[in-house]
C-alpha cells in the first residue's frame, strides 16, 4: 500500500487515574526525523515513543505531543525536612531563654518558615506509565497511518493517470519516429534536384547520408527504456515497502530519456509529444515527493 508522508492521528484515554493524549502530525522530509513535546516527568518515555513510531514510519518529519492529567489523586506529594525544623524550633527555645520570652512553638509556626515543607513528585510506576501510554500512542498511529493510506491512494491513482499518458506519449513518438528517416530521404532528394538541376544523383551517397541521419537521430533505446522503466514504476507501486526513494530515482531516469528523445529529433511534432511527456513527469515527480 501507498503512503502518503503527511499526516495527522490523535488519541485519548483515562488509564489509571490519568487522562492520556497522544497527537502526531508530520510534514514531508527525507528521512524519519522525530521531534516531541512531552511533559518533563515523563521525559524517560521519549525514546521508547521514538521507537514505536518508527516501526511503522519510514519517511516524514513527525511531531509528537503527549500530555498526561491526573484524575484522581495528585501526583505531587508533600514532605517535611525534620532537620531543618528541630535546627529551627532549637533556635527559637534558644531565643524563648536568652530574653526571657515565653515559648510557644507550634507545628503550625514551623511550618511557616522556608523549606520545611517541600512538595516533591509523587514516586512514578515507570512501566505502568509506559504501558497506559503506549496503549493510547498506539490507537493515536494506527489513525496517523490510515490517514497517510486514505491520502496515499488518491496520488497513486493520479500516478497511475499520468503513467499511462506518458505511455500513450511513447507511442505517439513511436509512431512518429517510424517514417522519419524515409521522410528525411525523400526531402533530400528534392533539395539535390533543386540543387543539381539536370545532373544526375548519387544515390548511393543519398542513402549513406540518410543512414547518417537515421543513426544519429534513432530513439528507439530511449522508447525502450522509456517502457521498462514504467513497467517498473508499477511494478514498484504495487510493492507494500516505502516507494518514495525508489520512484525518485526513476522519475529521474524517465526525465532523462524524454530529455535525450528532445534533443535527438529535429521533428516539430516529436518536439511537441516530448513537452507534453516532460509536463506529465514533472507531476508524477511533485506527487512522490509525498511519498513515504
Amino acid at each position: 500500500m501507498i503512503y502518503s508522508m503527511t499526516g495527522y492521528g490523535r488519541a485519548s484515554a483515562v488509564c489509571g487515574g490519568r487522562e492520556i493524549t497522544v497527537e502526531m502530525r508530520s510534514v514531508n522530509a527525507r528521512y524519519f526525523e522525530y521531534s516531541s513535546r512531552i511533559p518533563r516527568n515523563c521525559a524517560f518515555l521519549d525514546s521508547r515513543l521514538k521507537a514505536l513510531l518508527n516501526s511503522r514510519i519510514a519517511r516524514g518529519k513527525v511531531e509528537l505531543t503527549l500530555t498526561v492529567q491526573n484524575t484522581e489523586a495528585s501526583d505531587m506529594a508533600v514532605a517535611v525536612d525534620m532537620e531543618l525544623a528541630r535546627s529551627y524550633q532549637q533556635a527559637l527555645r534558644d531565643m524563648s531563654e536568652s530574653l526571657g520570652v515565653k515559648n510557644d512553638i507550634t507545628a503550625g509556626l514551623l511550618a511557616r518558615f522556608p523549606d520545611v515543607l517541600v512538595a516533591r513528585q509523587a514516586p512514578v510506576d515507570e512501566e505502568q506509565l509506559w504501558s497506559d501510554v503506549s496503549d493510547v500512542a498506539a490507537l493515536a498511529l494506527q489513525r496517523f497511518v490510515e490517514m497517510r493510506g486514505v491520502e496515499g491512494a488518491k496520488m497513486l491513482a493520479d500516478i497511475a493517470a499520468r503513467l499511462d499518458t506518458v505511455e500513450a506519449c511513447v507511442d505517439r513518438v513511436e509512431s512518429l519516429s517510424a517514417g522519419r528517416v524515409e521522410k528525411y530521404t525523400h526531402r533530400l532528394y528534392e533539395r539535390l534536384k533543386v540543387i543539381l538541376e539536370d545532373r544526375s544523383i548519387d544515390d548511393a551517397r543519398v542513402l549513406t547520408e540518410a543512414a547518417i541521419f537515421g543513426d544519429k537521430t534513432a530513439v528507439d533505446e530511449e522508447t525502450v527504456r522509456l517502457r521498462s522503466h514504467i513497467a517498473q514504476y508499477r511494478e514498484i507501486l504495487g510493492s507494500d515497502q516505502p516507494v518514495g526513494r525508489k520512484l525518485d530515482f526513476l522519475t529521474q531516469e524517465l526525465n532523462r530519456e524524454a530529455n535525450t528523445i528532445g534533443s535527438k529529433c529535429q521533428d516539430l511534432d516529436i518536439t511537441r509529444v516530448v513537452v507534453d511527456m516532460k509536463a506529465e513527469i514533472e507531476k508524477i515527480r511533485e506527487q512522490i515527493q509525498n511519498l513515504e
